[in-house]
């Protein structure tokens, strides 16, 4: 078994075929869509796939060391960019072949509409994590 990330990213148009932003779907969309979400990861606690998830609020912070001990603070992310980290989840599975599997349903969450977001999710292993890629 390996451990590996699927890290959400919303972006905007043209990235995901159902290019809609989210914060312009219906209650009943954005319902639809955490349902699947949690449906998903629901299952995969079921086969013993499932480690953990969270999902992210859209403000944060950046933070870094000055080297004086007064780390500055710099509001973000920012709202207006293209891409925000929305979320993740971590998955236990048995090969890099299922870990691609699962990120790719988890692609086709819905969104406006009902239709599959296709969104892109970034799919890497956990360091330390003995390798399973079998190409």
């Amino acid at each position: 078994m390996a451990k590996y990330l699927l890290l959400k990213h919303y972006r905007g148009a043209p990235a995901a075929v159902n290019d809609v932003p989210m914060d312009q779907w219906t209650p009943e969309e954005v319902t639809a869509h955490i349902k699947y979400m949690n449906d998903f990861a629901d299952r995969l606690e079921g086969s013993g796939e499932f480690v953990d998830g969270r999902a992210l609020a859209p403000e944060g912070t950046f933070v870094r060391y000055d080297g004086e001990g007064r780390p500055p603070i710099t509001d973000g992310p920012f709202a207006e960019t293209k891409d925000l980290i929305a979320g993740w989840m971590i998955i236990d599975v048995d090969s890099y072949e299922r870990a691609v599997e699962l990120a790719g349903e988890l692609s086709a969450a819905p969104g406006a509409g009902g239709r599959p977001i296709h969104e892109w999710l970034e799919l890497r292993p956990l360091y330390g994590e003995a390798p399973t890629v079998t190409e």
